[in-house]
Parts: structure tokens; sequence; C-alpha cells
């Protein structure tokens, strides 16, 4: 029988205005961005942490630490490919990945079915293995006051 694993991942951004907003490696139209040392896109770390779990790999910032010039303003569709490539090394494929981000504004669901397409093609898995949902937190917390975001992954994996 071959190995299966499951990882959870958890990421969190403070919102600023007039910077870029990267989620699920897409650029979304919105007057404010995320803040971190890459483009600080909250879904896409979210998903490296569970994957990293999921094979017993630590953590994001084990492998591309914030205090590394290397990795400044780097696009995280790179650090999950990374990611994935370290899975492989260590004999595992993704099974599924599943998703939420919270977040007040602006509406998500115009955008998830480009944030599928481009991770499914990073990660080289099929579409139908990504979901990827949204919530508001009802204006409660740093989400709902829209002064940041988080994300949440679940993934499974399985040994190749």
């Amino acid at each position: 029988m071959k190995k299966i694993r499951t990882g959870l991942g958890f990421d969190v951004h403070v919102l600023e205005q007039g910077r870029d907003f990267w989620l699920g490696g897409v650029k979304i139209d919105h007057n404010k961005g995320a803040v971190g040392h890459s483009d600080a896109d909250v879904l896409i770390h979210a998903v490296c942490d569970a994957l990293l779990g999921a094979a017993s790999l630590g953590d994001i910032g084990i492998h591309f630490p914030n205090t590394d010039e290397k990795y400044k303003g780097i696009d995280s569709k790179i650090l999950l490919k990374e990611t994935v490539m370290l899975l492989e090394k260590k004999g595992y494929k993704i099974g599924n990945i599943d998703v939420t981000l919270l977040l007040e504004k602006p509406k998500i669901s115009p955008y998830i079915p480009k944030m599928i397409a481009v991770l499914s093609s990073v990660m080289g898995i099929e579409q139908e293995d990504l979901s990827i949902k949204a919530t508001t937190t009802e204006t409660l917390g740093y989400e709902g006051r829209e002064e940041g975001v988080s994300c949440m992954a679940s993934a499974l994996i399985y040994q190749i």
C-alpha cells in the first residue's frame, strides 16, 4: 500500500494601500495589496506550507527565509514550483489541495478559475485536484477591517 499523508498550511499578510495584490498567482484589481518579503501571495504560501508539512519537510520559512535577499520580491509561483520539486525528490505526488481565503474585499470568485488554471499548471496537477474558496469574516477581525488577508490550505500527498 502506498503511503498517503496530509498537511495543513496557514499564512497571513498585512494589507497596505497602493501595493500590488497577488493571490493564487493572479494579480487582483484592488486598492490594497499584501506586504511581505516576496510578492506576499498568501494563498501560495499557505499551499507551500501544507505541502511541506505533509511531507515532513518543515515550513516555507525554512526553505525560503525572509532573511535571504535572494527571495526579496520573488514571484511565489517559483517558490511553489520548488516546493513541488522537494516533494518529488522525497518520492511524493500531490493528490489534492483545498484552500480557503479569508478577506472582506475584494470579491474573489471572478478570479478563482484563473487561479486554479495558473496554480494547477505550476504544480503539474489536474484542475479538479485544486479547490479554492473565499469567505469574509463578516467585518470581524483584521480581515473584516481590511487590514489583512489570511489563507488556510490542506493538502493530500501520496508516495510514488
